[in-house]
C-alpha cells in the first residue's frame, strides 16, 4: 500500500483551474482499483491518496499522468508500507 502526499507548488487559482481534470484522473484510478481513498489536506496545501496492489514503477508512471504533474502544479512524496492490520469493518485490499 502507498500513501501519496501531494504538495501544491502553484497558487490555489491554478490548482482550481486544473481540478476538474485532476478529479477525472482520480476517477479513472479508482475505477481501475489502484486508488482506494483520496482527498484534500487541511489546510488546503495539497492532498492525500491511498494506492494498493501496484508496483512502484507502475504507480510512478500513473502519477506522471496526473494533470497536476503534467502542468507542474504539485510534487509527490510516495511512502510504501505493508498493511498488516485493519480496524474491524474496514475493507481495504491486503497484499498477497
Amino acid at each position: 500500500m502507498y500513501v501519496i502526499n501531494l504538495i501544491y507548488t502553484a497558487s490555489l487559482e491554478r490548482i482550481d483551474d486544473a481540478l476538474e481534470a485532476h478529479r477525472a484522473f482520480l476517477a479513472e484510478q479508482f475505477e481501475a482499483g489502484v486508488f482506494v481513498a483520496a482527498g484534500p489536506k487541511v489546510p488546503r496545501d495539497g492532498g492525500i491518496i491511498l494506492a494498493v496492489r501496484i508496483e512502484r514503477e507502475k504507480l510512478d508512471a500513473i502519477l506522471a499522468t496526473d494533470p497536476f504533474a503534467v502542468q507542474m502544479l504539485a510534487r509527490y512524496e510516495v511512502t510504501e508500507f505493508k498493511t498488516t492490520r485493519l480496524a474491524p469493518g474496514l475493507n481495504l485490499p491486503m497484499p498477497a
